[in-house]
């Protein structure tokens, strides 16, 4: 190999490690829910040594708990919370029903900008369930009896908020146990998951 040849592969090879770097780094699975600040002004908060051993220990998030999860740009956030969760659901249109031997599963997300940077994204694309035997299951089309669907294309200032049902398909016998949702279609580095079953 001559010398330009060398060159020009160090300096492919230069390029592409941090690019690889970049991909493979800093994706994190957060359980832990945002803490619920129920305490009143007049009663004096308990100190943290006060606190029993249990409360003190990190909880996974469950249906009602809300996530603060972080986009790939700067200023990019979303509060998510599980609102509800409907398994089976039923189909609002007989025309669009589960395939034989599957059922659906409704989740009801609330989303709230909580950064400072416009949110703009499918959210249907960043969600998906899990079943107690680690198997994996993407957002469907589909409308049910429980609700109006999250729109495909939501679009939050800070501070806006969306509501609205994301289904899923999954075999009828699966036992669904966790949901899981990241910003940016799912490419952002943290998720967010809850234990619902």
């Amino acid at each position: 190999m001559n010398r330009a040849a060398k060159t020009v592969a160090a300096l492919l090879l230069a390029g592409l490690l941090p690019l690889t770097a970049a991909c493979n780094s800093g994706s994190e699975v957060t359980t832990t829910p945002n803490e619920k600040s129920d305490a009143k002004a007049d009663k004096p908060a308990k100190k943290p040594a006060e606190k029993p051993a249990k409360e003190a220990a990190k909880k996974d998030a469950k249906i009602g708990d809300t996530i603060t999860l972080k986009g790939m740009e700067d200023g990019s956030q979303l509060d998510v919370t599980v609102v509800k969760v409907v398994d089976p659901a039923k189909s609002s249109d007989d025309f669009m029903t589960p395939e034989s031997g599957k059922r659906w599963i409704g989740v009801q997300f609330k989303l709230v900008n909580s950064g400072t940077r416009a949110y703009n994204d499918s959210p249907s694309n960043g969600a998906q369930v899990a079943d107690a035997d680690g198997q994996q299951f993407q957002a469907t089309f589909g409308d049910i009896t429980a609700g109006p669907s999250m729109s495909s294309s939501v679009k939050l200032t800070p501070g806006g908020k969306a509501l609205g049902w994301i289904v899923f398909e999954a075999p009828a016998k699966s036992k669904v146990t966790q949901v899981q949702f990241a910003m940016d279609s799912g490419f952002s580095d943290q998720t967010g998951q809850w234990s619902i079953g």
